[in-house]
């Protein structure tokens, strides 16, 4: 799972890519104009970027370069019919990580997307576990002991979270923020009771919950 923000001012194209990567289990967050994308990416995290060049207003190359002049660190995709090799330069040169000249099909687009979160070392594994609870990122399953348990998708998206960043603790509000769509009308309350629910389907009677609460900090899952 990851959280991406997608910038298209073709909604049309925009609705399809969305609803392709949703499908793969990402919180897809859609914007349509330079302008938008550069709050969004001022005020959010974003696990990857995928930016079209053609954006009205602020050009989608620009907000690129002040993304990366802010130090902005995540994979970005630019999406442009300009197919020159001169254009390509250019936006590499700002900072793209990958280019996809339009018109593409949206296979190739999610292949790109796995293979750039597959770069950082956290997103490598597609299989992840602790004690002997197992995730499995290709078929969306969750094991405990060899018995399946079945999650929702925002528990399934909430437990992928914690256990590809163990021993770290993220407060509601960070929680919020990264498993939660920006957009989503979701409170702190939403996140404390999907920990609850997952709690009650992942844990054992008289054992630690694997999902640990940090005392006025918040939780996080112990290797």
């Amino acid at each position: 799972m990851a959280k991406i923000l997608l910038v298209d001012d073709d909604k049309t194209v925009s609705n399809a890519v969305a609803e392709v990567l949703e499908a793969s289990q990402h919180v897809v967050e859609q914007v349509h104009n330079g302008e938008d994308a550069l709050f969004r990416l001022k005020s959010y995290e974003y696990d990857l970027i995928i930016l079209d060049w053609g954006l009205p207003g602020v050009a989608g190359v620009d907000v690129l370069k002040e993304y990366r002049a802010n130090g902005g660190s995540s994979p970005v995709i630019m999406m442009t019919g300009k197919a020159h090799i001169a254009d390509k330069e250019a936006g590499f040169d700002s900072g793209a990580d990958d280019y996809l000249t339009k018109p593409f099909s949206l296979r190739e687009l999610t292949l790109r997307v796995r293979a750039l979160m597959r770069r950082p070392s956290e997103f490598q594994e597609e299989v992840l576990s602790v004690r002997d609870l197992k995730l499995d990122l290709k078929t969306y399953q969750a094991f405990r002991g060899g018995q399946e348990i079945k999650l929702l998708p925002k528990e399934f998206a909430l437990l992928e979270f914690l256990l590809r960043r163990k021993n770290q603790v993220f407060d509601v509000n960070e929680l919020l923020d990264r498993v939660w769509s920006s957009e989503s009308d979701s409170s702190e309350d939403a996140v404390r009771q999907c920990v609850i629910r997952l709690r009650k389907k992942i844990d054992r009677e008289g054992e630690p919950s694997i999902v640990s609460t940090v005392k006025g900090l918040g939780y996080k899952v112990e290797e």
